[in-house]
């Protein structure tokens, strides 16, 4: 993949992230009539759908991290090299996630 062609996945990948963590985020449409009580109803499932996504929007989190990391070391002309080893990170792994910033060994450390 061209350095181009990176820089537009990471960008694209980037923009998409802070999308849907933005609409995590949002504050609820009509959250007027959510009652909470020892039965399960929904408030129970709303609060279920809120801790999933918390969850969700904590992992997005560390994927942006990678992105813009990925992004730094595209411009400082280190990308393909993990940041803990120093190591070549296999051009399959980058190919398929373009913001590896860990080669294969330490991603499974990680």
């Amino acid at each position: 993949m061209k350095a181009g062609d990176v820089r537009a996945a990471l960008e694209s990948k980037r923009a998409r992230l802070l999308a849907d963590m933005d609409r995590m985020t949002a504050p609820p449409a009509d959250a007027s009539n959510i009652s909470f009580g020892k039965r399960v109803g929904e408030g129970t499932s709303y609060a279920v759908e809120r801790l999933v996504q918390v969850e969700l929007h904590d992992q997005m989190q560390v994927v942006l991290a990678d992105v813009t990391r990925a992004l730094v070391k595209l411009d400082e002309g280190t990308y393909g090299t993990c940041d803990a080893c120093g190591g070549d990170i296999a051009p399959a792994r980058v190919e398929g996630l373009p913001w590896a910033t860990l080669c294969v060994s330490c991603a499974a450390q990680r």
